[in-house]
């Protein structure tokens, strides 16, 4: 993974629709490794209030958002008026278990609590 690779873990705060314990391991693999990330309470929320900030991640360009649903993502930035470029990478903390979400993004160690 480069290290100027952005990186968005959504903590899915109102939907409740990522099992905790994989949000959990995930938010703390980041935190541990030292890497940079953004962290936002729900994404969905942020869609249904046209948050300014998705502007910024689209316009990035490229990196990885930790959410869920790859189709679901993308849908909420379409909803809000935006395009996620497609470079951008979705990982889906609904389906993929924490130590892959770790491998995917070029953590090293695996997640404990898994």
């Amino acid at each position: 993974m480069s290290t100027t690779q952005r990186i968005l873990y959504c903590h899915c705060a109102y939907a409740q629709v990522v099992p905790p314990e994989t949000k959990g391991a995930v938010l703390e693999q980041l935190t541990a490794s030292g890497v940079s990330f953004e962290a936002v309470p729900d994404l969905c929320e942020m869609s249904a209030r046209r948050d300014p900030a998705l502007a910024d991640i689209a316009a990035a360009g490229e990196g990885t958002i930790v959410a869920c649903y790859p189709r679901a993502v993308r849908w909420l930035f379409t909803g809000a008026g935006l395009s996620l470029p497609e470079q951008v990478r979705v990982l889906n903390m609904r389906e993929t278990a924490a130590p892959e979400i770790a491998g995917a993004l070029g953590l090293g160690q695996e997640v404990q609590g898994s």
